[in-house]
């Protein structure tokens, strides 16, 4: 009798044990800052998790930005070499490539420095855990530039107050070792009616507008992406057809081009990618290099 009533306090207890753990969550993971160059946030473990094949291209086939490429890759060379920096927000037109400018410019500045650099995405529904992600980033021996693609607020979303205060870094200042990039349709990150609303329902306007506008002055670098000419369109089509050895006489490639952007109603560098991608597949071409 007392074998089986030891049995029925071991069996009672391991269920207490497993209900606190469940109740308890995951324990926090260990991070491998030598595991990847480039990881991804995932606050539930507080853990960076490595990303092995990053989704990049080579920065030669990023044509019209020249201008604010060569800024970022500046800006991005001289923080992998621990001198000062600034936080950058890329914004404007769609497909233009800001994201991938960001992961591209990534790579090339790992190369020239080192490879010490690593590249943190942040997703949209993570950025009020900002604060959480920078306090496990200040023991971290890299380098590190903080992702956030896409990035904008609606109405009654809260969650931008999170963001200003890991720009400014609160009490003890932002860790010397990171560095934020955003992209963004919105210069100002926010629309433009909220802003509206902000300014006509507030007792001081002024005060409104500027608390939600001041969240892009957070960012020392401002880089413009503007819709591309049709010249400058031809000339992304022409840097994919030569870099993955497409085979189409340039007469037939860019009626092909300009007949595809049409059908789309706009002409950006996602656009001309996905004609090539198109064009591969017809050609029987891998993209793969």
């Amino acid at each position: 009798m007392q074998e089986d009533h030891v049995k029925l306090l071991l069996a009672e207890i391991g269920r207490i044990n497993a209900a606190l753990e469940r109740l308890a969550g995951p324990a926090p993971a260990v991070n491998d800052w030598n595991a990847a160059d480039v990881f991804v946030w995932a606050p539930a473990r507080l853990h960076v998790q490595p990303v092995k094949r990053p989704n990049r291209i080579d920065i030669d086939l990023i044509r019209g930005v020249d201008h604010v490429r060569d800024i970022l890759v500046d800006n991005t060379v001289r923080f992998a070499r621990g001198l000062p920096a600034n936080n950058v927000l890329l914004w404007g037109a769609r497909g233009m490539g800001k994201s991938s400018l960001v992961k591209s410019v990534h790579a090339l500045a790992a190369r020239e420095t080192g490879g010490g650099l690593k590249l943190i995405e942040v997703h949209r529904e993570d950025i009020a855990t900002l604060p959480t992600l920078l306090d496990v980033l200040k023991e971290a021996p890299f380098p590190v530039i903080l992702f956030c693609d896409d990035l904008s607020f609606d109405h009654d979303d809260t969650s931008y107050k999170s963001l200003k205060a890991a720009l400014d870094g609160g009490v003890e200042g932002r860790p010397d070792n990171v560095l934020l990039y955003a992209t963004s349709n919105r210069r100002h990150l926010l629309p433009r009616n909220m802003i509206e609303n902000e300014q006509s329902t507030a007792i001081n306007p002024s005060e409104a507008v500027e608390e939600k506008v001041s969240l892009s002055d957070r960012f020392g670098l401002w880089l413009g992406f503007y819709k591309c000419s049709q010249a400058e369109y031809l000339e992304m089509i022409d840097g994919y057809a030569g870099h993955f050895d497409l085979d189409l006489p340039q007469e037939q490639l860019h009626a092909e081009a300009l007949e595809w952007a049409t059908t789309r109603g706009s002409r950006s560098g996602r656009v001309a990618w996905q004609y090539v991608q198109d064009l591969a597949g017809r050609l029987g071409k891998s993209l793969a290099k």
